[in-house]
């Protein structure tokens, strides 16, 4: 038997894109089973775009996979929306699609061979070739916008994928497609977290992750992304340095401490060393949200997590997260809101 593939498409006022997008999808070299859209509350075109793609291509004779239309009156934002989007979903594969992007020809069809040859593969993403917003490329690709260094892409590969995502999401949605059976750990999202990074973290927990080295998207960057990458600069980075610490930090230690208590609900799918590695981030992280406000007095503590591999470990930048907590100012001086 075939396998079955469901699309999850997100939609919000996206009457710009979506029909470009919706294109791609209907152009597939292997079809899909449904396309499920999810529109949250768009106040545009995007919907009267989206039935007239497919009624288009239905009346051009070609074979269009039923549409399941889902629209929210009100915006609920993005992870909600993709929660409700892929529970929806009946296919034994789900395949996640933003609005803006254009997906390649054999995009489904490759991502699925990789899913037929490896039954222990549970979510797979892929690089993208970056375009602006009238679709020309960069000349940059996600991957490399994430700046995956070698050693996390070996590590990825060889199945360790929880070690990397632990520290830093470098799984974009739009990329990713994985089984259904991901859902039933996966579900509820919590609103502390973005959809994929929170799909990737648990698959990798109680599965593995993996990708394709190749890029299977034009990944669209332009100025209304509702979230999405962004140029790795160093003026970008020495920005982020020298914020003042607020939010931040405590928000961090929420999202790790939420990760650790799923994954303690998740054993023994969940091994015992990938929830002590939960537990260690959500510490972390923790100690880095009470670090005191004044420098001096946070020098110690930095430095003594970054002996002890605190930094290494579970940090998503390593020396720039130690330069960062040694630097950040007090909100207080700063002109920045205290937490």
């Amino acid at each position: 038997m075939e396998t079955a593939v469901s699309v999850a498409l997100c939609t919000h006022n996206g009457a710009r894109y979506v029909g470009a997008q919706l294109r791609s999808i209907l152009g597939q070299t292997r079809p899909v089973m449904e396309v499920i859209v999810s529109d949250d509350g768009s106040a545009d075109d995007t919907v009267e775009i989206v039935r007239r793609v497919f009624a288009e291509a239905g009346h051009a004779g070609a074979a269009v996979p039923p549409l399941i239309l889902i629209q929210n009156e009100r915006a609920i934002g993005v992870t909600a929306n993709f929660a409700g989007a892929v529970a929806a979903c009946r296919g034994s594969l789900i395949v996640l699609s933003d609005q803006d992007d254009v997906w390649h020809a054999d995009r489904i069809e490759r991502a699925v061979r990789e899913f037929e040859l490896r039954p222990a593969l549970t979510l797979l993403n892929s690089d993208a070739r970056i375009v602006d917003e009238c679709g020309e490329p960069t000349g940059a690709t996600l991957l490399e916008s994430l700046e995956l260094s070698p050693e996390d892409r070996a590590t990825i590969h060889a199945g360790e994928g929880f070690d990397v995502l632990i520290r830093r999401n470098v799984v974009t949605g739009a990329t990713t497609m994985f089984r259904r059976e991901l859902l039933d750990s996966a579900l509820p999202f919590p609103s502390e977290w973005v959809h994929d990074e929170w799909l990737a973290v648990i698959a990798s927990a109680v599965g593995r992750t993996d990708f394709v080295e190749g890029s299977l998207i034009d990944y669209r960057r332009h100025e209304r992304n509702q979230i999405g990458v962004r140029d790795p600069s160093l003026r970008h980075k020495m920005r982020r340095v020298l914020e003042p610490r607020g939010q931040r930090n405590i928000g961090l230690a929420d999202r790790s401490q939420i990760l650790a208590d799923r994954l303690v609900d998740l054993a023994p799918a969940a091994s015992r060393r990938t929830i002590e590695r939960a537990s260690g981030k959500a510490r972390f992280e923790r100690e880095r949200a009470e670090f005191p406000r004044n420098r001096a007095r946070r020098v110690v503590p930095v430095i003594r997590q970054a002996v002890t591999g605190g930094y290494k470990t579970y940090a998503s930048q390593g020396v720039l997260d130690i330069l960062r907590d040694l630097l950040q100012p007090d909100p207080r001086t700063a002109g920045g809101v205290t937490p």
